[in-house]
């Protein structure tokens, strides 16, 4: 199973992408290095601009190039990209629908030992929140990369989260389609729902002995919004309960977004497994996700319980 950096193959698509459109630029707060967005810098030095640590005003000048017909890439942490220019975003960048697509690298607690501030567990909620604004959240490496591509297609504001650590690349996926949630494996007893690094880690809770005589199915939620509301539905109706999964809090981001279409179409039991009420920490990546219980066996004891 292939690891990959989301980040590198971020940085590479951009390359690629601005060989045939001289109309994207892409713009760093002083974190190129760790974002990839160096590969940009090098490639097309004349379209690429470094704010340093000037997020506020990197937004607002990505809303003024979009004013000007360029597809514009911005890039940071994520707890910097949502939280310290969340004005910025919502005022200059979603509300006249530019065209600027926010990718945002070091997201969750396996940010790891650079601790609570660097750790953005409430980002998918923040940027959710905006009226227009697109967000996806990739499971793997060639994940990012049509993620990435799709947002140039997609008009108007994207956000794009991303995480620091390399993660597995996902077999049977199925082609990516923004919207569209791929059914990763099919059962009729429990659904799980997950998005980003979890979606590994549900892969392996399905595979384990544990969960062998359970017939669960697997939907990689990539497209937190617009949400597939016809694959929860479907999820509510042919299944006993729901199981969602994310490396975030589970207010407002991809939990509250399930709760959200159950509850307005088909109530079912939904168990939310994610960041409860809760601050990061700093630790390594493995130790955070057994702290905030997000691990395998965190999975699949959130199944039993839903089945109960």
């Amino acid at each position: 199973m292939e690891l990959l950096y989301q980040r590198d193959v971020y940085g590479k698509a951009l390359v690629e992408l601005g060989k045939t459109n001289p109309d994207i630029v892409v713009l760093d707060a002083d974190l190129s290095s760790s974002t990839r967005t160096k590969m940009f810098a090098k490639a097309y030095p004349e379209r690429f601009f470094n704010f340093g640590v000037a997020e506020q005003n990197m937004m607002a000048a990505a809303a003024g190039l979009a004013s000007c017909n360029k597809t514009v890439f911005v890039s940071t942490f994520a707890v910097f990209a949502t939280g310290r220019a969340w004005d910025q975003v919502r005022t200059s960048i979603a509300y006249p629908k530019f065209n600027v697509k926010i990718v945002a690298t070091h997201s969750g607690v396996t940010v790891g030992p650079d601790g609570a501030t660097h750790q953005a567990l409430e980002d998918i909620s923040l940027m959710r929140v905006l009226p227009g604004m697109t967000v996806v959240v990739p499971c793997d490496g060639p994940e990012t990369y049509d993620a990435v591509l799709a947002s140039v297609k997609h008009p108007g504001p994207f956000y794009i989260r991303l995480g620091r650590d390399k993660v597995p690349t996902i077999e049977n996926k199925g082609e990516f389609k923004l919207a569209k949630a791929s059914k990763i494996c099919d059962g009729n007893d429990v659904a799980i729902i997950a998005c980003g690094a979890m979606v590994n880690i549900a892969c392996q809770a399905i595979k384990s002995e544990a969960l062998k005589k359970v017939s669960c199915r697997l939907l990689n939620m990539h497209t937190i919004k617009p949400i597939d509301r016809e694959a929860i539905i479907c999820a509510a109706k042919e299944t006993r309960a729901i199981v969602v999964v994310e490396e975030h809090s589970v207010i407002g981001g991809l939990a509250s977004a399930v709760d959200e279409v159950v509850s307005e179409n088909y109530p079912t039991r939904v168990v939310r497994l994610g960041i409860k009420d809760r601050f990061g920490q700093s630790g390594q990546p493995q130790e955070l996700l057994k702290e905030y219980n997000l691990t395998e066996a965190d999975i699949i004891a959130s199944v039993k319980k839903a089945l109960v």
